[in-house]
């Protein structure tokens, strides 16, 4: 019965959180029409970049504002409804110190910076929102926070390697490793977001993966977390395949990439991340080769970073690109599924 509950529970909140997207995109799309926030190519000394994306300029971009608005939403209504009906409202609750607080609180935190970058890069016109140096001083007080909850709130002091188990290091060594972490899958999430609907339907398959594993571990407000972000993606995808209505923009990908970060360490998964998120890993080491050729042996790697760019300046249709990358990444995360199937077996 508890497990019919339960599953009940996470099947409203997935159906209630549809509704809600349904609700209130119309309501932020008229929001980002009203301040004119559509996006600027000012990428600088950047040609082919220019050449490949100039079409999409002037397209609406913040969209991804709805992926933290929806649970920020979602806990106000619980609250309201505890002066309605308290038993009700208890059984609806999903928040939770040890599963939920964390991710949630990244996902806004992450969600507002990023809306800080669109805004600077939208009118300031003489930049492009933060520097790629400026994020990654973002990232690293976030790492932080999020290694002095782990480490001291949770107690957490060890690494899970599958089918060795957990292995206690160094608590130096621990939290260096964790701070690496969260910035490398943070940051690799905003550099996927470059073509339309690229990042939103990997978003979905690595959240969705994560999502079966917290049901798997018993971490069922964290499912329902995520299910809630799953549900807020999926309209957001609807307007956001090619050719794109609106964009996500730095408020989308910021948030959705410290999210992701988050619940893979909370789960114990992040040495399954490179198959898991098999894109963002992808991505990232496109733009470091790209940049360590450039510097040491003055030369191109490829024709533009991150990737996705080097397959669109290669004349391939964008939708082509972006459904491939999508198969690549579920293959990556049904084998990074099956390993974790497999020690929890062994």
């Amino acid at each position: 019965m508890d497990n019919l509950l339960i599953i009940l529970k996470i099947c409203f909140w997935g159906i209630i959180s549809f509704c809600l997207s349904i609700l209130i995109f119309p309501l932020i799309i008229k929001f980002i029409e009203l301040i004119n926030a559509r996006k600027k190519n000012l990428k600088l000394n950047a040609p082919i970049f220019q050449a490949l994306h100039s079409k999409k300029s002037g397209t609406p971009t913040m969209g991804g504002i709805l992926f933290w608005f929806v649970p920020i939403i979602s806990i106000l209504i619980i609250n309201l409804l505890n002066y309605i009906n308290s038993d009700f409202a208890n059984w609806l609750n999903f928040l939770s110190r040890r599963e939920t607080y964390l991710p949630l609180g990244f996902l806004v935190f992450g969600g507002l910076i990023g809306l800080i970058d669109d805004i600077i890069g939208l009118f300031f016109l003489k930049k492009n929102g933060l520097s790629i140096k400026e994020k990654l001083i973002v990232y690293f007080a976030f790492s932080i926070i999020i290694t002095w909850w782990i480490v001291v709130k949770l107690g957490i002091r060890y690494l899970y390697i599958p089918f060795i188990g957990r292995i206690y290091v160094n608590i130096f060594i621990f939290s260096l490793f964790l701070i690496f972490y969260f910035i490398a899958v943070s940051f690799s999430a905003n550099e996927t977001d470059g073509l339309d609907g690229l990042l939103g339907g990997i978003a979905i398959i690595i959240i969705g993966t994560l999502t079966v594993i917290s049901f798997i571990n018993g971490n069922y407000n964290l499912v329902i977390t995520s299910i809630i972000i799953i549900s807020s993606l999926l309209l957001f995808l609807w307007f956001n395949v090619y050719p794109a209505k609106i964009f996500m923009g730095d408020t989308g990908s910021m948030a959705i990439g410290s999210y992701i970060a988050v619940v893979s360490l909370l789960e114990g998964v992040y040495f399954l991340l490179p198959l898991l998120a098999f894109i963002f890993v992808l991505e990232s080491y496109s733009v470091i080769i790209q940049t360590i050729s450039k510097k040491i042996f003055k030369k191109k790697v490829f024709i533009s970073t991150p990737i996705h760019h080097h397959f669109e300046a290669l004349n391939i249709p964008e939708p082509n690109i972006v459904f491939k990358f999508w198969l690549i990444n579920l293959i990556g995360a049904l084998i990074a599924f099956i390993i974790f199937i497999l020690d929890k077996l062994v």
